[in-house]
């Protein structure tokens, strides 16, 4: 009621992507919906219900304050939460009372998560990440006896969850050497830690890029965060999956199986007509070169339209695209809609989305403002309300 714009979250979006998701990567694979950076955007509090009416029963997050608020809006009390980057000893001893795991990338974190199972007198439920070649976080092969002794010595403190790793570009073909050096250390890694006699579940290395591109990553679990949410990881992945699913007969492209969950829009605050030679908004970016028709729209950079879009960005109102003109302010912007008839305050304006037979897609929104999609979504402020829609 009170707010200028508003994000949609599509369930039978989500629903179908997982249903393409599940065929992909093949029934028995665990699908974990990974919803760090405030569920890329689309926000924890309506995501996670809405992603466990769908079915999902396992998310990943990056640090312990979201597993915390993730754990306020679920709703499903068997739902499970790792957490796979940055937990400090309060957000650790938490995590074991609370049942939730978490990933363990040096002997130093193991030791502390012994020390606060101790504590709480519950055992720690943890992923052992490994270092096969990403060079950030991870366990050391020559880490491992140590983390194995450790782990047998005090059994019932630990609980083994699953190994793990992360690839560093499964997204571009031209990290290809990389990611199959990558998924040999794990293999070999994997066979050493069974053969010390410790048990694994759970085996899960794929990403949403992984996933799609590398079958022989899929293992037990795959964690799909960007795919889920209607957008590929990476152009090539894209296309990679496009033509090789080509129409046989008639050598037609296959048409994009993912639907974008995300939709936000606004409305059109105010119309006037300008005359020819007159700048539009703050300084001389704009000069109207002929009499035009202009709106102005109450979205600016601080909810989330970068002001780099300034006099480059788009938006579709009666299923036209308008453009931006003059600079994007902190709560306002301008936009032309000389050619687009009739229009009138309270007409909807569509920022990411599709009105009508039109469509502003996140990676053209992005790519204006030099981003990738991403860093895009996440900068969308999370006090703009998210709606579920079917």
């Amino acid at each position: 009621m009170f707010d200028s714009s508003v994000i949609e979250l599509s369930k039978a979006a989500l629903n179908r992507n997982l249903r393409f998701l599940r065929k992909e990567i093949g029934e028995g694979v665990r699908i974990s919906s990974v919803i760090k950076g405030n569920a890329y955007g689309h926000g924890i509090k309506p995501f996670v219900p809405l992603a466990e009416q769908c079915g999902i029963r396992h998310f990943s997050v990056f640090e312990a304050s979201e597993a915390y608020q993730l754990m306020k809006y679920r709703t499903n009390p068997e739902t499970e939460i790792m957490i796979m980057g940055f937990v400090d000893s309060d957000g650790l001893e938490w995590a074991i009372e609370n049942g939730v795991s978490f990933y363990v990338f040096s002997i130093s974190r193991l030791e502390s998560a012994l020390t606060m199972a101790r504590r709480t007198g519950n055992p720690a439920r943890v992923h052992l990440e490994l270092e096969t070649g990403m060079n950030r976080i991870g366990l050391r092969e020559e880490e491992l006896e140590q983390a194995r002794k450790l782990i047998l010595e005090n059994y019932d403190c630990i609980k083994i969850e699953g190994i793990c790793t992360h690839f560093a570009g499964a997204e571009s073909v031209a990290n290809y050497k990389r990611i199959q050096d990558q998924i040999l250390d794990f293999n070999r890694m994997d066979r050493k830690i069974s053969e010390s006699g410790l048990k694994i579940p759970i085996r899960h290395t794929a990403a949403s890029a992984a996933a799609l591109s590398y079958p022989e990553t899929r293992m037990d679990m795959v964690r799909i965060g960007i795919a889920q949410y209607g957008f590929w990881p990476s152009k090539e992945i894209e296309m990679q999956y496009l033509l090789h699913n080509k129409n046989a007969g008639n050598h037609k492209q296959a048409p994009d199986p993912l639907r974008r969950v995300l939709r936000w829009s606004s409305r059109v605050m105010h119309v006037a007509q300008v005359e020819a030679g007159e700048f539009v908004g703050y300084g001389t970016s704009y000069m109207t070169l002929r009499p035009q028709k202009v709106a102005t729209v109450p979205v600016g950079y601080s909810h989330g339209f970068r002001r780099s879009l300034s006099n480059l960005g788009r938006v579709l109102i009666r299923g036209k695209r308008a453009n931006v003109i003059g600079l994007v302010n902190m709560s306002m912007m301008s936009v032309d809609v000389t050619s687009i008839p009739s229009v009138e305050p309270g007409d909807e304006v569509v920022i990411i989305g599709k009105q009508k037979n039109s469509r502003i897609t996140v990676g053209s929104f992005s790519d204006m403002a030099n981003l990738i999609n991403y860093e895009m979504l996440v900068r969308l402020p999370s006090d703009i309300p998210r709606v579920i829609v079917d």
